[in-house]
């Protein structure tokens, strides 16, 4: 009988190694939104395919070794704002694209980019330990920074954005969408709606994606998104679809009521991935935007756009 036990408990054991190794391979490395996933969806896969066509000079820049595409994009605002888009789990610059066509007609430039492990950059997803480093990499290569500059992200992206502006002073605004305070929540939720397991398999995850990332099992205590909402010292808007189930309003409320400069939106009748899909939905967010865009203080504008180096 003893052996009997044993042999369920080892079984037990290995189903969950498998759970959450099969865990961590899909949060590291999530299908990757390219081109070809826009052509099958009937969607804009390149700038040059919105309405009215927009200017694009595709760049690669460099961070931890890792090789990161990203677009630079022409708005069609010369004395508008640059605005920076990091987007979340799973999509890509591809996916930043309806929202860049909303904001083109208030920005000099936009600029969207792959996060490690997504469309077409190199590497594997942290989930948001390391990603800020990558965004401050792109800041960095960036040319002509004395305009406004907007960090943009959504879901992950939002967190993001939050961290790199909570240590950049030179941020103007944050733009943060469907934010979320800590890592588990929205893998979480996505594994509840989908009838997934979660409870054992992914603490286990996480805990060897953070010692993989940072070198030790403590890796998320510092991940808290309000902590760093908290430190920054520029507008910061939230905005998310009322019916979102992916993102929880609590955080979207916290973020902004712990922001110094916050202010919350919540746009009725979306969602966590449709905001930008779903009429009226995709009109107030883009109106929500605009106007916070043109309330900040502007800056005479450069004599040449900006670049990527």
């Amino acid at each position: 009988m003893t052996g009997f036990a044993l042999l369920l408990f080892a079984g037990l054991l290995a189903y969950l190694a498998v759970l959450a190794i099969s865990s961590v391979v899909t949060l590291t490395g999530p299908r990757r939104r390219t081109y070809a996933w826009a052509l099958a969806r009937g969607l804009p896969g390149e700038p040059g395919e919105l309405t009215p066509a927009l200017d694009c000079q595709p760049f690669d820049f460099s961070s931890r070794g890792q090789a990161l595409r990203a677009w630079s994009i022409v708005g069609l605002d010369p004395s508008g704002p640059v605005v920076v888009l990091t987007h979340g789990w799973a999509d890509s610059k591809v996916g930043a694209l309806l929202r860049v066509s909303r904001l083109a007609p208030v920005c000099s430039r936009l600029i969207a980019w792959d996060l490690p492990g997504h469309g077409e950059s190199d590497g594997r997803s942290s989930l948001g330990l390391r990603e800020p480093e990558d965004l401050d990499s792109l800041l960095s290569v960036l040319a002509d920074m004395d305009r406004l500059v907007v960090l943009f992200g959504w879901s992950l992206g939002a967190g993001i954005s939050l961290v790199v502006a909570s240590a950049r002073p030179e941020i103007a605004a944050v733009i943060a969408e469907a934010p979320y305070r800590l890592p588990q929540t929205p893998a979480i939720n996505v594994a509840r709606l989908r009838g997934g397991p979660w409870r054992f398999n992914l603490p286990l995850a996480f805990a060897w994606i953070g010692l993989r990332c940072r070198g030790t099992l403590h890796a998320w205590r510092a991940f808290d998104r309000l902590a760093f909402a908290r430190r920054t010292n520029c507008p910061v808007l939230v905005i998310r679809g009322e019916n979102d189930t992916i993102s929880p309003a609590a955080d979207a409320r916290e973020i902004a009521a712990g922001s110094p400069q916050g202010v919350l939106t919540e746009i009725p009748g979306a969602g966590h991935n449709d905001l930008w899909l779903r009429q009226p939905a995709c009109d107030q967010a883009a109106e929500t935007v605009r106007d916070f865009l043109a309330r900040l203080t502007p800056r005479p504008a450069a004599p040449s756009a900006v670049s990527a180096g």
